[in-house]
């Protein structure tokens, strides 16, 4: 009696035992969907416009298509897609440009829970359509801009990681306020600085000078520093206001060039000319005479440089060495009177036209020419484009 006793207390504190494990291991439904994670993952919206990046053999891609190439893009976003255009970049218009930077800000305006966008954009102007909605969106969301070196039917087609990338920086909290970016290669390039460096090669968009302001690696997107130009939500530009751009062109000086392109130019309607100077404001044969011609037309004339990096200063109008050279007084012989000691001396401007003379400061001149572009739709004064051209 005793042993079965002692069995049957022995089995009830084995099903005891049991029963507990068995409610401790045991999750209620309620208990469970609130241990879950909850938040989904933030709305980016997909603006296509074409590219490389869409230009498979036998049909481009559509924003749709694109928008589902990218495994795996559910774990950082929730994809919306729209498709604004489907050709290469340079057969964009500034019509399309415009109406591209209204309909991004109808976009924040009208969603004001997505995230960030993202525009998918061809490779060889992509620099000049970021920089352009780099001052004309007015929001401190992330706007991405990607493309790809090879298209869809080529091995090797990078396109679908380039993507996947853009909409993880664009839905990444930390993105928020850096202006437009620039994502290709893994790496996150401002608009404002960002070129592109080669013709064929993956790595080809760089910042030269100042370096990338980030990476997109596989565990997350790491910053390593910030723009601090104005940009954005801090700019003065509104396209809400505009249609068209006024003519803006661009020179290059080489030796023994010559002014008549540039007064054909301004014939022809150009409210402005961007030099692109050799070195630090050097230009070449009879230029000086058709940048004489442009300003006392009243069209401005900003100087920039061909290098590839480097700063014009504002300085007496903008000129750099090669207007001084230009400028100084012939001498008894015919030539030009010695330069100044130094680099650093006073450099004389146009006496006639100087009020129409700015200097780019670091900008390329392909940019230079976008916020010339831009400053001509708000004033008419030298003195605030050449203060945008220090601020932007």
């Amino acid at each position: 009696m005793k042993r079965s006793t002692s069995a049957r207390a022995r089995f009830t504190a084995l099903i005891a035992v049991a029963t507990l494990t068995s409610a401790l291991l045991t999750v209620s439904p309620a208990v469970a969907q609130q241990s879950a994670p909850t938040t989904a993952p933030p709305r980016v919206r997909l603006v296509a416009t074409g590219g490389t990046i869409s230009n498979r053999t036998g049909g481009r891609l559509t924003a749709e298509e694109l928008a589902q190439s990218m495994p795996g893009v559910d774990r950082y976003a929730r994809v919306e897609f729209e498709q604004f255009a489907n050709t290469a970049s340079a057969s964009l218009t500034l019509e399309q440009w415009v109406a591209l930077a209204k309909r991004i800000n109808a976009v924040f305006a009208e969603d004001h829970d997505v995230a960030g966008v993202v525009v998918t954009s061809g490779t060889d102007t992509l620099e000049e359509t970021a920089y352009f909605l780099d001052l004309t969106v007015r929001s401190e969301k992330p706007v991405v801009v990607v493309g790809s070196m090879r298209n869809p039917s080529t091995l090797g087609y990078e396109g679908a990681a380039n993507l996947l990338e853009g909409f993880r920086v664009a839905a990444d909290p930390q993105s928020r306020g850096k202006g437009v970016l620039v994502v290709l290669n893994d790496e996150i390039n401002a608009a404002r600085e960002v070129t592109k460096t080669d013709a064929r090669r993956l790595q080809t968009f760089q910042t030269r000078g100042y370096g990338v302001l980030g990476v997109v690696d596989t565990d997350r997107v790491v910053y390593y520093r910030a723009p601090v130009k104005r940009h954005m939500s801090t700019s003065e530009f509104d396209v809400a206001k505009i249609d068209t751009l006024p003519r803006v062109d661009i020179v290059m000086v080489y030796q023994g060039a010559t002014g008549d392109i540039i007064k054909a130019m301004v014939d022809q309607g150009a409210k402005g000319i961007i030099i692109a100077s050799a070195g630090a404001g050097a230009t070449s044969g009879t230029q000086g005479e058709g940048m004489r011609y442009a300003t006392e037309k009243g069209v401005f004339v900003v100087t920039s440089t061909r290098t590839g990096s480097g700063r014009i200063a504002a300085r007496g109008g903008g000129g750099g060495r090669g207007d001084a050279d230009a400028e100084r007084p012939p001498t008894g012989d015919g030539r030009r009177g010695a330069a100044p000691a130094t680099g650093d001396a006073p450099r004389p401007d146009f006496a006639a036209g100087a009020r129409f003379r700015v200097a780019a400061e670091d900008l390329a001149p392909v940019k230079a020419r976008i916020l010339l572009m831009l400053a001509l739709t708000v004033t008419q004064d030298q003195a605030q484009i050449q203060r945008m051209f220090t601020e932007y």
